[in-house]
């Protein structure tokens, strides 16, 4: 049970040392400035909300099935807010994540296998946001998509830049961007002119999205590009980069207020995944155009559509600057599972081409063979990856989170824990259909 008086855990076992306790948080003054002394990791967790990834299944719900998928997005952003402010509270009770908490916790055969799903999650991650990058230098530049994915690799130094500046910098920048992308999508949507009425609509669940397998395809993989496995291993460490007292009030505030920090920044993220999805249907969708999935697509029929070269450049700058944001998540999320679960840390720049190599393969290769005619098949089957895998994380962080033994009075509430577990079986149902509609058509 969590002693208020134990001293932190050593520098030795805490998740990215070069981040850990260096933001000071005052002990005194209004709940305002306390607040504000925790906000920034819930949008460096946000940022994986947002990433090239969902972009593909956001555009081709949109332009297939209209509004009708706004409520799995919505669904899976409150899953989301619940499942992230899970993770701060565990990450700030115990002063583990939930690798470390995973390695101290299950057996090591079992301890392997989650350790090498949560690396096959982060690569499918880092394999959307490679060629989602690669495409928006495409558009933007004019540099050959094949080109554009090696450059990618290159992202490394700009990781290298933002960990030496420091973890509050690196916060400012990535809000920063994330505010761009809002504000090129409130752009879209003025262009686009959506009917209200019908976007409120698409926000009540329908049987069909269930029924319909091609629907039910999308959804999942909506759900795997919003519920993401690492970013549910990263939160659980960057909430320890604020220097918060070894006291019970102290932890409880803490919890509080990174709660507040993410499910803010979720928010954020729930409007811009659907400001892509309103786009899609409201531009495609109603001028028939219904197999839009390609992101190259979708950019050379904005300008023709809507009337206006500029929707589809500040598409192309809003995909670009998700996918370059994205990679400061995934990078630092492969560091926390691989320092977690194994004990072995790498330098970031190592890690960093390490899972860019694992993903540039099968990007590259899908690139040369098919061009891009092959990038949006590979985005949302990433995505569905993804989802597949969330099982593997999700369950874990349940397991922890119920534990009373280990999180003493710092429990989470009981309704919590029920709509946590509630959406862990949700996630594991709608799987076991879409591997059963596989196999047995």
């Amino acid at each position: 049970m969590l002693n208020p008086a134990d001293p932190p855990p050593p520098p030795a076992t805490v998740s990215l040392p070069e981040m850990h306790r260096s933001v000071s948080v005052p002990g005194a003054g209004s709940t305002w400035r306390r607040l504000l002394a925790f906000i920034g990791p819930g949008y460096l967790v946000a940022v994986g909300y947002m990433d090239p990834g969902n972009w593909a299944t956001a555009l081709a719900g949109g332009s297939a099935f209209g509004y009708t998928l706004l409520s799995v997005a919505l669904a899976s952003s409150l899953m989301a807010m619940l499942l992230q402010a899970l993770c701060a509270r565990i990450g700030i009770a115990t002063g583990r994540d939930l690798a470390q908490l995973c390695r101290e916790r299950f057996p090591r055969p079992v301890n392997l296998g989650l350790w090498f799903l949560a690396e096959v999650a982060i690569c499918a991650t880092d394999l959307a946001e490679l060629i989602g990058t690669a495409i928006a230098l495409q558009l933007l530049f004019g540099i050959p998509l094949l080109a554009g994915v090696a450059l990618t690799a290159l992202d490394a130094l700009l990781i290298l830049w933002l960990q030496h500046r420091g973890v509050r910098w690196l916060e400012a920048l990535v809000a920063g961007m994330i505010v761009l992308v809002f504000g090129c999508f409130a752009v879209q949507l003025a262009l686009a002119q959506p009917v209200w009425g019908e976007v409120l609509a698409g926000y009540l669940p329908q049987a069909s999205i269930v029924l319909d397998d091609a629907q039910l395809y999308i959804a999942i993989g909506i759900l795997g590009a919003t519920v993401m496995p690492h970013n549910l291993y990263l939160h659980t460490a960057v909430v320890q980069s604020r220097a918060v007292a070894d006291t019970l009030p102290a932890k409880r505030e803490a919890i509080r207020f990174a709660g507040i920090d993410s499910t803010v920044a979720l928010c954020l993220a729930l409007l811009v995944n659907s400001a892509i999805l309103i786009t899609a249907a409201a531009v495609f969708h109603a001028g028939g155009r219904t197999e839009v999935a390609e992101i190259q697509d979708a950019y050379a029929l904005l300008a023709p559509m809507v009337g206006t070269a500029l929707a589809a450049t500040l598409f192309a700058l809003a995909l670009l600057v998700c996918g370059l944001n994205a990679t400061v998540t995934a990078t630092l999320a492969g560091q926390v599972v691989m320092e977690g679960f194994l004990g072995l840390r790498l330098p970031p720049a190592l890690r960093r081409l390490l899972t860019r190599g694992i993903a540039i393969v099968p990007a590259i290769l899908v690139t040369w063979l098919y061009g891009a005619s092959g990038t949006a098949q590979l985005l949302i089957l990433s995505q569905v990856i993804l989802c597949l895998q969330l099982p593997f994380a999700v369950v874990p962080l349940m397991l922890v989170a119920s534990d009373r033994g280990r999180l003493g009075a710092l429990t989470a509430p009981g309704w919590q824990l029920a709509l946590g577990w509630a959406a862990a079986g949700l996630i594991i149902l709608l799987n076991l259909k879409l591997l059963l509609d596989a196999l047995f058509g």
